[in-house]
């Protein structure tokens, strides 16, 4: 899965890369623990535009009653998306990407020591372009209406909401975790994007190459979703033994 996310880059720079334009003044912090239900950048095709609109991350499905469903729809297979019924119209119609500097990922060795409450301590790792770009995880996006907000024109009735599709992790990074987020290639995009494709070729849906990724043990204060500052991303020191003991 995808629990965590890096998303530090600006405004103008997300959209200059995506040829995207913004919808709002609504800037957000860059932020070293985006965590869900957080306020993230999405980019999307709308009305024959490009945009940039700011989401939050946790699907809510435009039949369900109650916004609390989105805590729990952060992700959504691949394998299964285009027939759950929670995510299967923003399959079809409402695809999304959501711009990240890198992931965080959680791995439990063998021989892990246990925590008070008997469970193996995990480890998390910080995994990222190694060019040091952008990534575009491939999301859904849904619009509530609240109906707890009496009037249509309130901007609080209608929530705009999303959910990152995770697929099988690749190479060494599914020593690390077996799930990992689609990433979508620059070539790509445009059919990813399009309403007008009700479903993206099979070549779309191929993973990344594990060599574009880097991976590194990060301290566990990233466990903790108050903390938020680039010290999160700092590399540990590497140990006989750990995975991707090279240098990140």
């Amino acid at each position: 899965m995808c629990g965590r996310y890096v998303a530090v880059a600006d405004r103008s720079v997300i959209a200059r890369e995506f040829a995207a334009t913004p919808v709002s003044d609504e800037e957000l912090e860059p932020d070293y623990n985006v965590a869900p239900t957080k306020s993230v950048y999405a980019v999307m095709n709308r009305h024959d535009e490009r945009q940039l609109r700011v989401v939050r991350w946790g699907l809510i499905p435009s039949w369900a009653k109650d916004a609390k469903i989105g805590s729990r729809l952060i992700n959504a297979r691949l394998e299964t998306a285009s027939q759950k019924p929670s995510f299967r119209r923003a399959w079809a119609k409402r695809r999304v990407l959501l711009p990240a500097n890198g992931y965080y990922e959680w791995y439990s060795p063998p021989e892990a020591k246990l925590t008070s409450a008997g469970n193996p301590r995990k480890q998390p790792y910080y995994i990222h372009p190694r060019d040091g770009g952008l990534m575009a995880m491939a999301g859904l996006y849904e619009i509530w209406r609240d109906p707890s907000v009496a009037s249509d024109e309130d901007p609080a009735a209608l929530r705009w909401t999303c959910t990152i599709l995770t697929m099988s992790a690749t190479d060494q990074l599914g020593r690390i975790h077996d799930r990992m987020p689609l990433l979508v290639t620059a070539g790509n995009v445009e059919e990813w994007l399009s309403p007008e494709v009700d479903s993206p070729s099979q070549d779309l849906l191929l993973p990344a190459s594990p060599d574009s990724l880097a991976a590194y043990p990060v301290s566990t204060a990233v466990n903790r979703v108050a903390n938020n500052s680039a010290d999160l991303i700092a590399p540990l020191p590497a140990e006989p033994g750990d995975l991707f003991a090279a240098s990140p």
